[in-house]
């Protein structure tokens, strides 16, 4: 199907008003709606569709000098191992009067892949009371039909391989093991309180010495219902939860863990000041002596005695006194949380990301030559502007912070011919202290591109499983991505992990343990 679009004439600057720019700006994102329109039903039809725009060129020339130092994959140049077989092949029919010269060697690795089915005779004593004493079976086989092995398995190819339970179901089968979907969904996700413990405790632990994380969130639906999965995270850990929620309320339900207290302090009616929260509200929730919450049911009983009952007025001063409750639990004011602008993050110290801010620009589609050149333009200027603050962070200066102020000013300060780049602009400068804190913290990242390598996650497994049904398979999936993205990110193989885990051998160690201590090596000098 053709698209085609109606030329606008060119209008002369002198002849120009105010209105006529806001009219071509209007009808420049008419246009490019009827466009995406028309290309949503050419894919319906499985018509030929537009070829996708590249990607921002932000930080490419980092990116190519990453790939230029990785090192050529060779498998010559991997390290010699010892080997597990050695099998001499000889030679047949040789001729009279030849003579031994030793061995050629060569090297290959193999898979085996069997069933084993294992008898366990237990024996059986009387003793002298006639009361009878049992052996018992090995840790991780007491419960169970299917040895270590084969749960690590099962465990590793639906969680880290992303098989869906019928393939893997069919793979097993297929490998002559007896097991029923019921047997194998018990496998993957019952009786896994251990793992379950070690999740809950690594948020708090890594947030405990991370100075600054990573945060987004996914669509998740669960029991035919939309929900949400958030991430947190950054190079040490990966945290991810599910709820129905993706709110203000949500975040700092999930930064406050697993406690369940309201607490009023300096810090929630600074926030009620911020939000311009009614000042008779305030003086409301000022008057009543009680700073302390134990649960939600208390909380709401205090609001109804302090006559709060309008939505807005609670949906604030809860989320005031759960600011207060994740800072009595530990959370520093000092940690920056970056985001892609979306609200619901913006609290405590926020830093934007900067691929985010450009990314607003580059989808900008202008009508007119005169608007394409000022897009082009400011978009060449971020880069420079871009470039210069990941310099900055190798090398922080005095001179050089003053110089990007200026030059940051000077760029959300221009005029342009097109209206959108303007209020674009306008924002830029409105975030100027998300956007420029990596002055005074040259350690904080330019970009959110860590929560959304991580949280693709769960993108891909909504593409290939669809969405949870289960309470418990939810539960279980939060769990194991984020013990595997943890792992992964301690240098911990996925499979030594879950081996580890359900041996219960303790050779790896408590994964928020390992957080902590590999954070402490970090900041240690020398």
């Amino acid at each position: 199907m053709t698209i085609r679009t109606i030329t606008i004439p060119t209008i002369a600057l002198s002849e120009r008003t105010p209105i006529v720019d806001q009219l071509l700006d209007i009808i420049g994102e008419l246009q490019k709606q009827l466009v995406e329109t028309k290309e949503e039903i050419a894919r319906l039809k499985k018509h030929k569709g537009k070829p996708k725009i590249s990607p921002s060129r932000l930080g490419q020339s980092t990116k190519k000098n990453r790939d230029s130092n990785k090192k050529p994959n060779n498998p010559q140049a991997e390290k010699q191992d010892t080997p597990d077989r050695v099998e001499i092949i000889k030679v047949e029919n040789l001729p009279k009067g030849s003579r031994f010269k030793g061995y050629r060697h060569y090297k290959t690795q193999e898979l085996i892949i069997k069933r084993e089915s294992i008898l366990y005779k237990l024996e059986r004593w009387q003793l002298a009371d006639d009361s009878y004493i049992t052996a018992s079976l090995p840790v991780g086989v007491a419960g169970k039909h299917f040895g270590p092995t084969l749960q690590t398995y099962a465990l590793h190819q639906h969680h880290h391989q992303g098989v869906t339970q019928p393939l893997l179901l069919s793979q097993l089968r297929e490998l002559r093991f007896s097991i029923s979907s019921g047997q194998l969904n018990n496998l993957l996700i019952e009786k896994k309180e251990p793992f379950h413990r070690e999740k809950t405790a690594l948020l708090p632990a890594a947030l405990s010495v991370s100075r600054y994380v990573h945060v987004d969130d996914t669509g998740a639906r669960h029991d035919g219902k939309n929900g949400y999965c958030t991430h947190i995270g950054n190079e040490l850990f990966a945290w991810f939860e599910s709820t129905s929620s993706k709110s203000r309320l949500n975040f700092l339900t999930l930064l406050r863990h697993e406690h369940k207290d309201y607490v009023l302090n300096e810090h929630s009616f600074d926030y009620m000041e911020r939000q311009r929260l009614a000042p008779f509200v305030i003086k409301k929730i000022a008057e009543m002596t009680q700073r302390y919450f134990a649960d939600k049911d208390s909380w709401n009983v205090y609001l109804t005695q302090a006559g709060i009952t309008r939505n807005r007025h609670i949906k604030i001063a809860t989320e005031a006194a759960l600011i207060g409750s994740v800072l009595k639990h530990g959370f520093s004011l000092d940690t920056v949380i970056m985001s892609d602008d979306a609200g619901q993050f913006n609290i405590f110290n926020h830093v934007l990301c900067w691929f985010h801010i450009e990314r607003n620009i580059h989808k900008l589609i202008p009508s007119q030559g005169k608007a394409l050149e000022a897009v082009e333009k400011v978009r060449g200027e971020i880069w420079d502007l871009y470039q210069r603050l990941k310099k900055y962070k190798e090398q922080p200066s005095l001179q050089e912070k003053k110089t990007i102020q200026k030059e940051f000013n000077k760029l959300c300060k221009q005029k342009t011919c097109y209206q959108l780049l303007n209020n674009q602009l306008n924002k830029m400068k409105a975030s100027k202290a998300e956007l420029l804190l990596v002055l005074e913290r040259p350690e904080l990242p330019l970009h959110n591109n860590l929560s959304e390598r991580d949280i693709r996650e769960y993108v891909k497994r909504r593409k290939i499983s669809g969405s949870t049904r289960s309470d418990a398979g939810r539960q279980c999936r939060d769990t194991f991505t984020s013990l595997k993205k943890t792992a992964l990110k301690l240098k911990v193989p996925f499979w030594d992990y879950l081996m580890d885990r359900i041996t219960q051998k303790g050779d790896i160690q408590w994964l928020p343990d390992l957080v902590l201590k590999t954070a402490h090596s970090a900041s240690a000098p020398g």
